[in-house]
C-alpha cells in the first residue's frame, strides 16, 4: 500500500500530548502537531516562529525570585512593576523608570516567599494589594516617579461576629488615648492595629500590655465607660490574618479569605471602597460567609457577569436574586457552580470567561456561562496536551492582542503559551525556550529559565509581554 502524505492546513489544535498519538479518529488530530516549540499559533490557523525578546534591565537581585505585576492607569499610561524582597521598581515604554540616575524604587513589606501569593485589583491610578500576612494596602501613582504604598485606613469595620460570652470590655475614657480592659483573656500581641467596637464607639488598638489590657486610640467616641458584653473585634488583624484576595464588583470593593474566616467575603459600601459599615440599606457594606460541606479557602475573586469566587474546593458565583439587579444586603445570592477547586494562582479573565488553575496546578480550566445548563461550566483546556504543564504552573498572564494567548510560567522555568479563541474553537498549546543556560554541571538547563510574566497594553496594536528570565 503506497504512503500518503496529508497536507496540514491548520494548527488550531496546537501541540498534542503523547496520549493522543493513536487517536486518528479524533477530529482535532489533523490540526495538531507532535512538537510545537518556539512557534506561535494564530487563531486563523497558521503557525509562525515567535518574535525575539528585547533586554530591558536586570532585576535588583538576580539571585532571588522576583515578580512582575501590570499597572494600567489608561491605555496609554501603562507600567510593569518589579516586586522583589521588600522593594518595588517601575518600568514603562520598554525601559526602567529612573530617578537621579538610578532605578526608582520604593519599599514594600512583602518578602520573596510571599511575592507569588499577592493578589491585586486596580481602579484608575490606585491598586489594592492583598496578602494574608500583611494588612491590605493601596498603591497610588501620581507620576512616573511618584508612587506610594500605604495601609488602607478603613472608615469602619469589618468586624467578627458580636461577642456572645460573659466577657466584658471597659474603656478608661470615652475619647483620645485610652486603655481597654477585658474581664477575661481576649487580646493578643498581634492585635496591634486591630479595631474594636462597643458602646456606639470604636477604637484602634495601639499597644499590647496583657491578654486583658490593651492601649487604644478612639476613632469614634464611646458613649460611656461602662463595662459591656456587647463588643466586636475587627476581622482583619495579625491574629485573624488579613484578606488574601480582592476585586471590584458593582461599585464595591470586595475582600476575602482571611486565615480565621477563609470562606468569608467582605463587601464595601457602594461607591465608598474603604468603608465597611454594615447595615440593611441598599448601599451598606456586607459580610457574607459561603456555606459548604468543607472549609475551602477563597483563592481568587474575578468580576464578569457575576462575581466569580474560586476556592480550594469549588467555584461559586455571587449575584442578586433578581435578574440584572445590583447586589444589596437583602438580595445577595451565592451559588456553587463546579467542584474542581483552584490553586493559589490568580485566575485570568479572557473575554467572558475566567481561566483558572486547578488545585493540583496541572490543569487549566475555562469557567464560562452555558445557557444550555443555565450555569457555569469549567472545561479542561489541557485535555489535548496534559504534558505541557507537567511540572505545575506558578503564574499566568493573558495577552489579548494580537492573538489572544494565555502565557504560563512552569515550576521548572519553561515558558508555555495557550492560543485561546473560544468563538472559533481554537485551543492550541505551544512551548517556548529562550536563549541561555541556567545553572552549572549536570543540573544545568539548556535554555533560559522564566520566573515571571506580565502583559500590559502597548502603544501600537499589540499588548506588550514582559518576562523575567
Amino acid at each position: 500500500m503506497p504512503r500518503t502524505t496529508l497536507a496540514l492546513t491548520s494548527f488550531v489544535s496546537g501541540e498534542l500530548g503523547a496520549k493522543l498519538d493513536g487517536r486518528t479518529d479524533f477530529n482535532k488530530y489533523a490540526t495538531g502537531a507532535k512538537t510545537l516549540e518556539n512557534f506561535l499559533v494564530h487563531p486563523q490557523g497558521s503557525a509562525t516562529r515567535r518574535v525575539g525578546t528585547q533586554f530591558i534591565a536586570e532585576v535588583k537581585d538576580s539571585a532571588a525570585k522576583t515578580r512582575l505585576i501590570p499597572f494600567e492607569f489608561s491605555t496609554v499610561q501603562t507600567y510593569v512593576l518589579e516586586f522583589g524582597n521588600q522593594y518595588m521598581r517601575v518600568y514603562k515604554d520598554k525601559g526602567q523608570v529612573q530617578s537621579g540616575g538610578s532605578a526608582f524604587e520604593i519599599s514594600t513589606p512583602y518578602l520573596t516567599a510571599e511575592l507569588f501569593e499577592l493578589k491585586f485589583s486596580q481602579s484608575a491610578d490606585v491598586m489594592y494589594i492583598c496578602h494574608p500576612n500583611h494588612s491590605a494596602r493601596k498603591l497610588s501613582r501620581t507620576g512616573h516617579t511618584s508612587w506610594t504604598l500605604t495601609e488602607i485606613d478603613f472608615t469602619d469595620g469589618p468586624y467578627l461576629s458580636e461577642n456572645t460570652t460573659s466577657t466584658t470590655l471597659t474603656p478608661s475614657g470615652t475619647s483620645g488615648s485610652i486603655t481597654i480592659t477585658a474581664s477575661a483573656s481576649t487580646f493578643a500581641a498581634t492585635d496591634v492595629g486591630r479595631l474594636v467596637s462597643f458602646s456606639n464607639g470604636r477604637a484602634k488598638i495601639t499597644g499590647f500590655t496583657s491578654a486583658t489590657v490593651v492601649a487604644a486610640t478612639t476613632q469614634d467616641n464611646f458613649d460611656n465607660t461602662n463595662a459591656v458584653t456587647t463588643w466586636k473585634l475587627g476581622a482583619f488583624s495579625g491574629t485573624t490574618g488579613h484578606p488574601s484576595c480582592v476585586s471590584f464588583f458593582e461599585q464595591r470593593l470586595v475582600f476575602a479569605g482571611t486565615n480565621a474566616e477563609p470562606q468569608t467575603l467582605y463587601f464595601s459600601k457602594a461607591g465608598d471602597y474603604e468603608n465597611m459599615t454594615t447595615g440593611t440599606n441598599a448601599d451598606d457594606a456586607m459580610v457574607y460567609t459561603i456555606a459548604s460541606n468543607q472549609v475551602n479557602r477563597i483563592r481568587y475573586l474575578k468580576s464578569v457577569r457575576t462575581l466569580i469566587v474560586g476556592t480550594t474546593g469549588g467555584e461559586f458565583t455571587v449575584s442578586a436574586d433578581g435578574t440584572d439587579a445590583a447586589i444589596t444586603p437583602t438580595n445577595i445570592v451565592i451559588k456553587k457552580q463546579s467542584s474542581y477547586g483552584t490553586a493559589n494562582v490568580d485566575a485570568q479573565p479572557a473575554g467572558s470567561s475566567i481561566l483558572f488553575l486547578q488545585k493540583a496546578k496541572r490543569k487549566i480550566r475555562e469557567l464560562t456561562y452555558n445557557f444550555d445548563v443555565d450555569g457555569y461550566v469549567a472545561a479542561d483546556l489541557t485535555i489535548l496536551n496534559d504534558i505541557v504543564t507537567k511540572s505545575g504552573i506558578n503564574e499566568m498572564a493573558y495577552q489579548q492582542e494580537p492573538d489572544s494567548i494565555l502565557w504560563c510560567v512552569r515550576e521548572d522555568g519553561e515558558f508555555v503559551g495557550l492560543t485561546y479563541q473560544r468563538s472559533e474553537n481554537v485551543v492550541a498549546w505551544h512551548r517556548h525556550k529562550l536563549g541561555g543556560t541556567f545553572g552549572t554541571g549536570a543540573s544545568a538547563t539548556g535554555f533560559g529559565v522564566v520566573e515571571s510574566v506580565a502583559s500590559i497594553s502597548g502603544e501600537l496594536t499589540e499588548d506588550e509581554l514582559y518576562v523575567i528570565v
